[in-house]
């Protein structure tokens, strides 16, 4: 048995949001789509198509893959784990192929390995995303509801400031570059990512428990591991809350990750910045989403959870209509996109925490933790998938991105009805 709340479990289960946020800011939407977009562009900038399609597009569609793959293999996974009472195995083949993508973007030398890039961009977002549904799974296992907001606020927090602190490192190493050095200085950084991620990851790896429940191990697992996901999901659809509160998160998910992951090439398409200027939006994103992280868990204990994550959601809807509406010839556009950029920090960061949480106390007692966040996974991922891909639709046929941003906005605003009808008990 665990014992809920003891400090050095939590400390070792924080550490691996400090370990791997590393991979969400540098390579998923800092360093790596910047240098992406510059390796696919020709002397005079004009992009360089790959299979027929606009780099950002081709991207977007990578991303999809990677997430089609998450979508597919971590109900199973995360249900053949609970059933043998491993899941740390699982967390560390994620987490190993996670880390070694970033170390193998290195070698994305120009743009004839445009297909290396985007390879390792699909297998380093399966190792991220994959290894969060066995991640997530221990937050019920090891805190109790009273702390659970708090602690789930903790773990994004420390990993966006350890996510900053690595940022920083590299813009000032990629700064200091002789100008013919730039490129083999901004590579040495997605080598950085995945060392970081590999060694700060061990104290988790370490130190979580291994979860040896009193079950005898069918002999055939697999079959008995889809039993399971099957009773699993009959069990979570009894619970009315559950199912609000998911519809709910798929369509504000669909919005809020699809933007944070198109944010820098948004403001290098749409607003014209430069590459500089870019990676510093997305540095000021991660330090408003730490105090974003701190303000929710406060609000959420002052005025509950729903109000909580219905106020971020509005803002959410404001910050999609400013995009839309954003003029690349007003003088002042930067000005509105840095505002733009802070509001989408602030509430990226409490929501993301706020969420994790709330299905965390939403969940029924039980063993199977691991199963049941295997369908809140499934539920981003998918809504991420889907939402990359009208992205991507929406670049190639109306050969901008704004209006993607109004798209977003209409799926915060479905998700902010839905969950006008969520309560947070658990029935």
């Amino acid at each position: 048995m665990i014992q809920k709340d003891n400090p050095k479990l939590t400390r070792a289960w924080i550490s691996y949001d400090w370990a791997n946020s590393v991979f969400s800011l540098v390579i998923a939407s800092a360093i790596f789509p910047v240098y992406f977009s510059s390796m696919t562009r020709d002397d005079n900038h004009v992009p360089i198509k790959f299979l027929g399609l606009l780099p950002e597009s081709a991207f977007n569609f990578s991303l999809a893959i990677a997430f089609f793959f998450v979508i597919v293999l971590s109900p199973v996974l995360s249900s053949i784990a609970d059933v043998i009472g491993n899941k740390i195995k699982f967390l560390r083949f994620f987490c190993y192929l996670g880390a070694f993508s970033c170390i193998g973007m290195f070698f994305f030398t120009s743009t004839n390995l445009v297909w290396l890039a985007l390879l390792l961009n699909i297998t380093g977002s399966i190792g991220f995303w994959g290894s969060l549904v066995f991640y997530n799974s221990y937050l019920p296992e090891i805190v109790s509801d009273d702390k659970m907001d708090k602690i789930s606020a903790y773990g994004y927090m420390f990993g966006y400031i350890g996510s900053v602190v690595l940022l920083s490192i590299c813009l000032v190493f990629i700064m200091s570059a002789p100008e013919d050095k730039v490129g083999l200085y901004t590579r040495i950084s997605f080598l950085a990512t995945g060392i970081w991620w590999l060694a700060f990851g061990q104290i988790a790896l370490s130190k979580l428990p291994n979860h040896k429940f009193d079950r005898e191990i069918p002999k055939n697992i697999i079959e008995s591991s889809f039993k399971s996901l099957k009773h699993t999901f009959k069990d979570l659809n009894q619970y009315k809350n559950i199912r609000i509160f998911l519809g709910g998160f798929f369509f504000y998910s669909l919005a809020m990750q699809t933007i944070f992951l198109m944010a820098a090439m948004f403001g290098s398409s749409e607003i014209g910045m430069e590459d500089g200027e870019l990676i510093m939006t997305i540095l000021l994103i991660q330090i408003e989403a730490v105090i974003g992280a701190w303000i929710f868990s406060y609000l959420s204990g002052k005025i509950g959870n729903k109000k909580t994550i219905l106020i971020g959601i509005f803002i959410w809807i404001i910050t999609c209509i400013i995009g839309y509406l954003i003029d690349k010839n007003d003088p002042n556009v930067k000005t509105q996109f840095y505002i733009m950029a802070g509001m989408v920090g602030l509430v990226m960061g409490g929501l993301q925490a706020l969420s994790r949480s709330t299905y965390a106390k939403l969940l029924p007692e039980t063993e199977d933790t691991t199963t049941y966040f295997s369908f809140y996974d499934v539920f981003e991922k998918f809504a991420l998938f889907l939402g990359l891909v009208i992205y991507g639709l929406l670049i190639e046929y109306s050969g901008g991105m704004k209006s993607s941003a109004l798209a977003m906005g209409v799926s915060f605003a479905i998700s902010f009805i839905i969950l006008l009808f969520y309560k947070m008990e658990k029935k």
